[in-house]
Parts: C-alpha cells; sequence; structure tokens
C-alpha cells in the first residue's frame, strides 16, 4: 500500500504570535498560531507544525498555552518543537495535547537525548529536526551538508546526514530536515540534500525550507518526502493546502 505524502503548515510562534522571515531574518507578523491552526485544519492540512523561535523559559510556558488552547479546537495532529531540552519538556507538551515533539539543538549537544525520549514515549512521538546547510568557508563533511544552531546562524561541522542517520539509529521517529540556505526563499526545496538523507535513513522524511510552488512540493515527494512542510506561501496566500494536493496527485502522488 502506497503511504500518503503529508501536507504540514509550520507555524514559527515567538511571544504567543506567528512569525516568518527569510534565513530566519527580518520576521514578520504572520497572525495567531491558534486561529491559524484552526484555517489549517478546515483546509485539509495533514498536521500542524508549531516552532518556539524564542524558546526561553517564558517562551515554553507561552507555547504550552498555544498548544492546550490549539489541541481543544484543532483535530489534525499537532507536532511542538524549540526548547525541548529533557524528557519532562516532552511530557509537559505532551500533556498539553502535542501528539509529537521535535528536538534539535539539545540532541545535537547530547544525542543521548533521543534514546532517552523513545524508551520513555515511543519513537513516534519523536521528531527530530535537522537545520543543514551546504559547506562553506573551509568546513568539509562526507556529505557536503553540516548541521546548523541557532538558527542557521552557527555550523556545527556535524554532517548532516551522518547526523540523521544517527539520530533514526537512536530512536528519532521521523527526519525533519529544514534547508537553512533555502529556507523562506520560496526558489524550492534542496533536493540533493533530501535525496542524500533518504538514501541513508528509512524512517519518514519531511522536506522543510524553501517551498515556493506547487510543483517544488511534487519534487520533494519525487525526491523521497514523507511529508512535505512550508510556513510563508500558505501564511500569506500564495498557495493553499488545497493547491499543492492537488499537484501531487496530478503527478501521482498519493495524498490524503
Amino acid at each position: 500500500m502506497t503511504v500518503a505524502v503529508r501536507v504540514i503548515p509550520c507555524l514559527d510562534v515567538d511571544a504567543g504570535r506567528v512569525v516568518k522571515g527569510v534565513n530566519f531574518t527580518n520576521l514578520r507578523d504572520a497572525g495567531d498560531p491558534v486561529e491559524l491552526a484552526d484555517k489549517y485544519d478546515a483546509e485539509g492540512a495533514d498536521e500542524v507544525t508549531f516552532l518556539d523561535v524564542s524558546a526561553s523559559s517564558a517562551g515554553r510556558e507561552t507555547m504550552v498555552d498555544v498548544v492546550r488552547r490549539t489541541a481543544d479546537q484543532v483535530f489534525v495532529p499537532l507536532t511542538v518543537g524549540g526548547g525541548v531540552r529533557t524528557t519532562d519538556d516532552v511530557d509537559r507538551l505532551l500533556r498539553a495535547g502535542a501528539d509529537k515533539v521535535g528536538v534539535n539543538t539539545a540532541a545535537i549537544a547530547r544525542p543521548e537525548l533521543v534514546a532517552e525520549i523513545a524508551e520513555r514515549f515511543g519513537n513516534q512521538v519523536l521528531t527530530l529536526s535537522v537545520d543543514a546547510r551546504r559547506v562553506t568557508g573551509g568546513t568539509t563533511t562526507a556529505s557536503g551538508y553540516e548541521v546548523t544552531t541557532h538558527g542557521g546562524r552557527r555550523g556545527t561541522g556535524i554532517d548532516a546526514v551522518e547526523w540523521a542517520e544517527r539520530a533514526a539509529g537512536l530512536g528519532a521517529g521521523e527526519i525533519l530536515l529544514n534547508s537553512m540556505d533555502a529556507d523562506g526563499t520560496t526558489a524550492g526545496f534542496d533536493l540533493e540534500m533530501l535525496a542524500a538523507v533518504r538514501r541513508r535513513v528509512s524512517v519518514p522524511l519531511i522536506a522543510s525550507g524553501g517551498a515556493g510552488t506547487p510543483e517544488h512540493f511534487v519534487a520533494a515527494a519525487q525526491a523521497g518526502a514523507d511529508a512535505v512542510l512550508a510556513a510563508s506561501v500558505f501564511h500569506f496566500g500564495a498557495l493553499s493546502i488545497a493547491q499543492v494536493k492537488s499537484a501531487m496527485r496530478e503527478a501521482g502522488i498519493a495524498v490524503r
């Protein structure tokens, strides 16, 4: 049986509001997260992802409230990431109504966290978020891609493809692969990076960063993505969930 490719709008939340920029800079307000999640649910989104871009302790409390209010009225699965450092953070978000929790920086600092979360809650709740960019400035990795932190501003020297493979082995249930080079540009997903990770991991793979046209989503699915994620094209009305699904359906890709 062919598994349907999921279409996921992503809400970057800062101080209780959705924001969006280009390459994580020049952020502008995109609306209320609960209202947007409700809108996307009605439009046929398969899931909604929240990313807490401030991720301070105050931001975490804001996010718990956002998740709780959203879960009360939205019926698609919710994934929440940003500032998750411990299994207790995961527990708090799941109790608030999240279905899955994303981890990024804390897992890079301490990979054992991936296994701890998977063992306590099951790998189906764990999404590993990988912010990756093409290697520049003399840094070398086997794949040509490195993991970054701090919104793509800091390179780690860690090979992004090898990290995705290792994390999947530790218990990550899926990989959210975000191209920091393409983020917010609407110039298309990094298909080479997507294909490189697809060759090394068997867990579901979410393409993120660069969506601008329906054809970009089709290309990502054809490159091996099990789900396609976007933000600004949905928030500011350039594309609808229905347009993306229609384009994929016409290309012979199974969608819900």
